[in-house]
């Protein structure tokens, strides 16, 4: 008899100090022995939040990034639209020599702030029109003194999802395009984005009117590159901004569901705690009484 009413007293103490700890950390399994099963799911429910978020975070890097190509490419559309401009009134054959010349320098200024948005560099200090080449330069000056890329194509992409991933890079000859020109000798070849500017300045300077004319053309190229550019990040854009809502809810049913399998119910709690403590003052009364009993009190 004692050593039964001591072990149902021991078990009911157990099991009312396991709610209080419940109580005090507002979690259903303190400890996994107490619910192997159990906490392997709470383990699977917090490992695929944390996926998820991660995914979220990386969604959050590329959108930065793409927000500067973005702010990037709409700059240079609007500078190639005022060259175009000057382009067209140089074209103008009332024109005097130094009035084109005035004009050149204007071109000049604009192709400049077009070279030095082409090298741009993001947040964290890497040029956003490289591939991956991140640390160096995409536009440099060449022998003839027109810049050339010298970045590479490369395509890096970040998973953002279990079966997508998304573009992190843009190579510059995607957005700075080069264009066709036919030569003298009828054959056809590349002109990079700059030397474009460079020989249309040239024009300009020198009051040329064929290579003024051919430059008007080839601008028209170099603002569909960038356009074109400029709608593709537009559209990586929405995408990011689709594939974070449909995280989000991912993370929010998540987090849900691991809140319905690990999180206390407190009513139900207090309320078993409390049949636990009158439970155990009722042992420990029994315990007492047993404890006082000896051979004799049955003998009589």
């Amino acid at each position: 008899m004692f050593d039964r009413a001591s072990a149902q007293m021991s078990t009911v103490q157990g099991k009312l100090t396991q709610t209080q700890a419940q109580l005090a950390q507002g979690k259903q399994v303190i400890n996994a022995s107490d619910a192997p099963d159990q906490a392997a799911t709470i383990q699977r429910m917090k490992s695929l939040v944390s996926r998820q978020e991660s995914y979220k975070s990386s969604l959050t890097n590329v959108k930065i990034h793409l927000e500067s190509e973005d702010s990037t490419l709409q700059n240079v559309t609007n500078l190639i639209i005022r060259a175009k401009e000057v382009a067209v009134h140089a074209a103008n054959d009332t024109l005097s020599a130094d009035n084109r010349k005035a004009l050149g320098i204007e071109m000049q200024a604009l192709r400049d702030q077009m070279l030095s948005l082409a090298n741009t560099k993001d947040n964290n200090g890497n040029y956003i029109f490289s591939g991956s080449r991140v640390q160096q330069a995409p536009f440099a000056s060449s022998s003839n003194g027109s810049p050339n890329y010298q970045g590479d194509q490369t395509d890096m992409r970040v998973r953002v999802s279990e079966q997508f991933s998304i573009p992190l890079n843009r190579p510059g000859t995607d957005a700075f395009k080069s264009v066709s020109r036919t030569n003298p000798d009828g054959s056809v070849g590349g002109v990079g984005y700059f030397q474009v500017m460079d020989d249309l300045i040239a024009g300009i300077n020198k009051s040329e009117s064929k290579n003024i004319n051919r430059g008007v053309g080839e601008l028209d190229t170099l603002l569909e590159g960038v356009t074109l550019a400029h709608a593709d990040v537009g559209t990586n854009l929405n995408v990011i901004d689709q594939q974070t809502s449909v995280i989000e809810d991912t993370i929010l049913n998540l987090k849900s569901t691991l809140s319905n399998i690990e999180d206390l119910d407190f009513a139900s709690a207090i309320t078993k705690m409390n049949q636990q403590m009158l439970s155990l003052e009722a042992a420990q009364s029994s315990f007492a009484k047993i404890s006082q009993l000896n051979l004799f009190d049955y003998i009589r």
